[in-house]
């Protein structure tokens, strides 16, 4: 089928977050299913210079009365997945990250950005903008796409709708005076279409008028239908479970494999996995910490908000860095008062713990080639990729079961006489229910107790090696959700 994937932000053109890392892997996936996929995404400045070397070509003009949009034609960079970039200079001649400015605040024009984002993208998809291809179906995702759901939900003639959530956390919420700048249709303006609480909320766009949702994990799909976890919109997303299923995310297994890692000092796989301390020992050095075989290294990648856990982190780690039981190697940046809180236990245990501020796309690999195991106590997940960057590198995860971590990390807690799983999932990591310090406390203690048993550590590691976290599978769940999404549509 023709398949319009709208997005704003796709790797390596431009990326804040995991919908970029989809909007690269999904849309090639499809390609190699003999689908004709379309990604239309925003002209940021970044994503013209990228797109300049690959090779840029003009494919629309579109005029809304004083308003000029071009649509440049281009293509993901090492793949065959062409792209249509949206140029209009609130795109195009605004530096810095596509959905705030240099504070950290929302760009006061997101309503406007986004609105014409999405117009020109229903035109795309309705084979109006003067371009010889028709959608048969529109996949948005995330809030900045939701106005494009909401404008081809009013077509006649329309495409088949299936609308992503990534994270529910952010709704693109604005006031009622955006919605009159935008001259949107007056019964949009009701809590069962994209009024919340006295607010316009792009992300009903898409919950509302989608013929399928998908979000990125089983329980995430489970837990946004829960007050604790649906941001305000767990009744409409309950009245629609339905239509609602989770498909885990995969990951780019030919980006992430450590038999053929360049940034790794010694590849390896399931057959030599001794050789993986070779890294641990490199990525030591690295960091400036002392390097030893027997000491148990553990990592974390990831932004330093609260959402990831950083509290119960704060909380649960000085008492085994005191009594000098592991190491510690954190690659983030975030809100400032972890970066303080965390250069004060950098001082405290400089032989136990680096802390490196920032992002380093080739440190991030050493880390989780490097590292024994691997934290991700986030308070929620929707999906997560570290864990199972890690689960391919043979690196343990250690997470909080919320979300994708509860449906790809495991440890039984049923265990056979001789110590063995006793479930017929096998152990691949290990896991904590209730979001305290003291439950991450008790995973640890664990995880360190099996790390001085060197042979049933090896075993978890071969397990979580042994996963299929390719996008094939996950392609496929999509292609179940869109024949179920044109079905929907047909009997509308």
């Amino acid at each position: 089928m023709n398949i319009l994937f709208v997005t704003s932000e796709a790797y390596p053109l431009i990326k804040t977050g995991g919908l970029a890392d989809v909007a690269a892997s999904l849309p090639r996936a499809l390609l190699k299913r003999d689908h004709s996929v379309r990604l239309v995404l925003p002209a940021y400045p970044r994503v013209l210079e990228a797109a300049r070397k690959v090779g840029l070509k003009p494919l629309a003009s579109l005029t809304y009365g004083e308003r000029n949009i071009t649509v440049w034609q281009t293509r993901l960079p090492g793949t065959r997945v062409t792209v249509w970039l949206v140029d209009m200079p609130e795109f195009s001649n605004r530096g810095g990250n596509p959905y705030v400015d240099d504070q950290g605040l929302d760009w006061p024009d997101n309503h406007r950005r986004f609105y014409w984002f999405g117009v020109v993208a229903a035109e795309l998809a309705m084979g109006r903008a003067g371009v010889d291809w028709r959608a048969d179906l529109v996949h948005g995702n995330d809030w900045q796409s939701g106005m494009a759901m909401a404008l081809l939900a009013q077509e006649p003639k329309r495409p088949a709708l299936v609308f992503t959530i990534h994270n529910l956390a952010y709704h693109g919420l604005f006031p009622y005076s955006a919605f009159a700048e935008l001259s949107l249709p007056e019964h949009w303006w009701h809590p069962e279409a994209m009024e919340f609480y006295d607010q316009l909320s792009f992300i009903k766009g898409g919950l509302v008028f989608a013929d399928q949702i998908t979000t990125v994990s089983p329980s995430y799909a489970r837990e946004i239908q829960t007050p604790e976890f649906g941001c305000g919109l767990d009744g409409l997303l309950f009245a629609r479970q339905a239509q609602l299923s989770g498909i885990l995310n995969g990951i780019d297994t030919q980006e992430w494999n450590p038999g053929r890692d360049p940034h790794l000092t010694q590849n390896y796989s399931r057959r030599n996995l001794k050789q993986k301390v070779v890294n641990k020992l490199a990525l030591q050095e690295r960091v400036g910490l002392p390097p030893s075989e027997e000491t148990p290294l553990l990592g974390f990648i990831g932004r330093l908000v609260e959402q990831k856990g950083v509290d119960l982190m704060l909380s649960a780690l000085p008492e085994f860095l005191k009594r000098g039981e592991c190491q510690f190697v954190i690659l983030g940046s975030g809100q400032a008062q972890y970066h303080t809180a965390l250069k004060e236990l950098q001082a405290l245990y400089p032989e136990q713990l680096a802390l490196t501020l920032g992002y380093d796309e080739g440190l991030a690999h050493q880390i989780e080639g490097g590292v024994d195991l691997f934290l991700m106590p986030s308070l929620f997940e929707p999906c997560g990729l570290n864990q199972l960057y890690s689960l391919r590198y043979g690196t343990l995860p250690l997470v909080h079961a919320v979300g994708g971590l509860n449906d790809t990390v495991f440890e039984s807690s049923d265990q056979t006489e001789d110590g063995t799983a006793a479930e017929s999932t096998p152990d691949n990591g290990f896991r904590f229910e209730a979001p305290t310090a003291s439950a991450l406390r008790d995973a640890l203690t664990r995880a360190l107790a099996l790390y001085h048993q060197p042979d049933r550590w090896r075993q978890r590691q071969l397990n979580a090696m042994k996963g299929d976290y390719s996008w094939e599978k996950s392609a496929q769940e999509y292609e179940r959700v869109y024949e179920q999404a044109l079905q929907v549509r047909d009997q509308h």
